[in-house]
C-alpha cells in the first residue's frame, strides 16, 4: 500500500505533518477529512528517504537531524531492549510503544516515539513507521525489524538486535575511550601553546625591544607569530572555526570522505584499532543480517552503509559488484584487497558449509578481543610518549624564546651606549 506524505491544520489550527497509507492519494485525502483536518497539501511519498547516494545538502540535513534528535545509542539500546521484552511478554508493538513513549526521558526521543506509535495506529508496520525517521533508525536496524516482521520473529530479532547494538556501542565506547586522552593532551598543547604565543612571547618581544637586541631567525619568526595572534585575536578564532567547517564539509563530499578515511587507517598503531572495529562491525552486522535471513546482495548493501569508512564502503561495494556477477561471497572480497586473510577464511569457510552467520559472529568476537588488546597495550604506552612530546613542543618554544639571552649581556651594553 502506498504512503502519502500530508500537510494539515488540526482542530486547534495548529500544523500537522506525517505520512498516512492508502490506496490512492483520493483515498488517503478521504481518510484525512474524516479525521476532521484542514488539508494543506498531500503528495505521494518519496520511497524511502535518504535511501541510496545521497547528496552533499541531504548529508548535511541527515547531520542537522541526528543532531536536533540527540538520540545517543545507548538510548537505542535501551529502547530496543525494552521493546523486546514488552513485545514478547503480550503486548502488542501499539501499546508498547505507546508505553515506552510515556517512560522516555528524552523529550525529543518521546517525539519520535509518539510519531511512530501514530503511524502504526494509522496502518503502517513497525518497520515503515521507524524509517520515517532515518536519524534515529539507519536503514540496517529497519531491515532487521521489516525481517522480523515477515518471519514472525520480530521479538527474537529485536532480541539479537539490542545484544548487536551493546556490541557495537561497547566497542565503540573503548575506542574512544582510547582516543579520549590523547585527544585531551592535544587540546591542553594546543591552549599551552596558544598562552605561550599570547602572553609570555609579547613581554619577552617587549624587553628585547627595549634593548635594540640582534635575534635570532627562530626568535623572530615566534615574534610575528605572536604579534599577529595578539593583533588579529578575533580574525585567528574566526579562520580556525572556519576551518574545521571546512572540514566537516570536505568529510561530507565523497573525495574528502575518502581521503580522510583512507588516513585514518594508515596512522600508526591507532589506524590498527580502527581497522579491527571496522571488521568487527562489518563482521558483526554481516552475521545478524544473514541469521535474520535478509538476501546476500541486502545483506552487502546495508553492511556497506554501517561500516562507516569510505575505504571498506567501496570494498563492500565492488564485492557486491563481483556477487551479482556469479563469484563467490569470500572470493568477491578477496579480489578488493581491503579484507584481512582471517576474515576472508571465516567467510570461505561460512560458505562451504553453510554457516556463514555463526564463523562470522565467531570473528567479530575475534577482532573485538584484538581491539582490547591493542587499547590495552596503547593506553600504557600513549602516556608517556605525549609527555615526551609535549615537554618537546614547550621546551623548543622556551629555547627559541630564550635564545636572545645568550646575548643578553652585549644587548644590554648596547643599550646603554
Amino acid at each position: 500500500m502506498p504512503n502519502f506524505a500530508y500537510i494539515v491544520k488540526d482542530a486547534k489550527g495548529a500544523r500537522v505533518e506525517g505520512m498516512i497509507k492508502a490506496d490512492t492519494l483520493d483515498m488517503a485525502v478521504e481518510k484525512l477529512a474524516k479525521e476532521g483536518s484542514t488539508i494543506i497539501s498531500v503528495k505521494a511519498a518519496a520511497e524511502g528517504a535518504f535511501k541510496g547516494k545521497l547528496s552533499l545538502f541531504d548529508k548535511v540535513m541527515l547531520a542537522i537531524y541526528k543532531f536536533r534528535t540527540g538520540v545517543t545509542l545507548r538510548t537505542l539500546v535501551f529502547f530496543t531492549r525494552q521493546l523486546s521484552t514488552m513485545f514478547s511478554a503480550g503486548l502488542t508493538i501499539e501499546k508498547a510503544i505507546t508505553d515506552l513513549e510515556k517512560e522516555e526521558k528524552n523529550k525529543k526521543f518521546a517525539k519520535v516515539l509518539r510519531k511512530i506509535g501514530d503511524d502504526i495506529r494509522k496502518g503502517f508496520s513497525l518497520s515503515e513507521a521507524m524509517e520515517q525517521h532515518p536519524g534515529v533508525f539507519n536503514p540496517l536496524y529497519v531491515a532487521l525489524v521489516q525481517a522480523g516482521e515477515a518471519s514472525g520473529t520480530l521479538h527474537t530479532v529485536l532480541d539479537e538486535l539490542s545484544d548487536y547494538l551493546e556490541k557495537i556501542e561497547d566497542t565503540k565506547r573503548k575506542v574512544t575511550s582510547a582516543m579520549a586522552y590523547p585527544v585531551f593532551i592535544l587540546v591542553f598543547l594546543i591552549g599551552v601553546i596558544w598562552g605561550m604565543f599570547y602572553f609570555i612571547i609579547p613581554m619577552f618581544a617587549a624587553v628585547y625591544a627595549d634593548f635594540n637586541a640582534t635575534l635570532p631567525g627562530p626568535t623572530v619568526l615566534a615574534i610575528s607569530i605572536s604579534d599577529f595572534i595578539v593583533n588579529n585575536l578575533f580574525l585567528a578564532i574566526l579562520v580556525f572555526i572556519m576551518a574545521i567547517l571546512a572540514l566537516f564539509l570536505v568529510y561530507l563530499t565523497d573525495r574528502g570522505r575518502f581521503v580522510m578515511d583512507t588516513l585514518k587507517l594508515r596512522i600508526p598503531v591507532i589506524g590498527g584499532v580502527v581497522t579491527n572495529s571496522i571488521m568487527s562491525k562489518f563482521s558483526r552486522t554481516f552475521s545478524i543480517l544473514m541469521a535474520a535471513g535478509v538476501p546476500i546482495m541486502d545483506t552487502m548493501e546495508l553492511t556497506e552503509n554501517v561500516v562507516q569508512n569510505a575505504v571498506v564502503e567501496g570494498a563492500v561495494r565492488r564485492a557486491r559488484v563481483l556477487v551479482k556477477e556469479g563469484y563467490g561471497v569470500a572470493n568477491a572480497f578477496r579480489r578488493t584487497g581491503e579484507f584481512p586473510p582471517t576474515l576472508l577464511q571465516m567467510l570461505a569457510t561460512g560458505e562451504e558449509t553453510g554457516d556463514m552467520d555463526k564463523l562470522l559472529g565467531k570473528a567479530a568476537q575475534f577482532y573485538e578481543k584484538l581491539v582490547d588488546s591493542v587499547i590495552d597495550r596503547l593506553t600504557s604506552l600513549i602516556e608517556p610518549l605525549l609527555i615526551v612530546m609535549m615537554a618537546l613542543v614547550v621546551g623548543t618554544i622556551i629555547v627559541v624564546i630564550y635564545l636572545p639571552i645568550f646575548d643578553l649581556g652585549e644587548a644590554i651594553s648596547q643599550g646603554f651606549n
